[in-house]
């Protein structure tokens, strides 16, 4: 019997110890600020690719970003439109070289994630210094999305690719279609892009 006492109490002192032992984490819900039109400057860093631009949301599936640098892809802009991928520089049309690959992977990585959570009523996730994190896997690779108090859009990166793209100076595009919110979605499990992230620069024949 007391055998028994002393291995019980033995059991109940390593399981204490373990539950002390791992981290808590904050779990929290958070009102839902990415069912919206946006512009938002953008800073992307991309393995080896340093990238600034300005990104905008129009609806769901309908992005744009323009690039400002580096110089291989000052003045480049990416339209996306319900699956369709467009390329410009200065007006002048042409068809994603291959060289923009990963530019376009990466956006279509961003495009999959805010546009799915986007029809959710409340977003889900660990609370850190005032922010949320939203954690989740797309065939590219795990990603972390990052938003304010609001739910506002700030953050996104996908470490396993070496991606990070920050938000600043967010705002509403008015008067733009905004995407409704939908019944029974889930979080997003695949992405519409291979998640080939290798830096590679835009080329053009167009001259400043």
């Amino acid at each position: 019997m007391k055998r028994l006492i002393t291995f019980t109490i033995t059991i109940l002192t390593v399981l204490c110890l373990t539950a002390c032992s791992m981290p808590m984490q904050n779990k929290t819900t958070r009102k839902n600020g990415l069912n919206t039109a946006f512009t938002s400057d953008v800073k992307i860093n991309l393995d080896r690719l340093e990238a600034d631009g300005i990104v905008k949301r129009f609806g769901d599936g309908m992005w744009e970003v323009e690039f400002s640098s580096p110089n291989s892809l000052s003045g480049v802009k990416l339209s996306f439109s319900e699956g369709n991928v467009e390329a410009s520089y200065k007006g002048l049309s042409f068809s994603v070289p291959q060289s923009a690959l990963p530019v376009k992977a990466m956006m279509l990585n961003l495009i999959k994630v805010v546009d799915d959570y986007a029809r959710l009523d409340e977003l889900k996730g660990e609370e850190k210094d005032g922010m949320l994190e939203v954690s989740g896997k797309l065939d590219g690779g795990e990603y972390v999305l990052i938003v304010d108090k609001d739910g506002i859009l700030s953050r996104f990166e996908m470490p396993n690719n070496k991606l990070t793209m920050t938000f600043t100076g967010l705002t509403e595009i008015a008067g733009a279609e905004q995407t409704t919110s939908a019944e029974g979605t889930s979080e997003p499990t695949s992405a519409e892009a291979d998640g080939n992230t290798t830096t590679a620069a835009v080329t053009t024949t167009a001259e400043e």
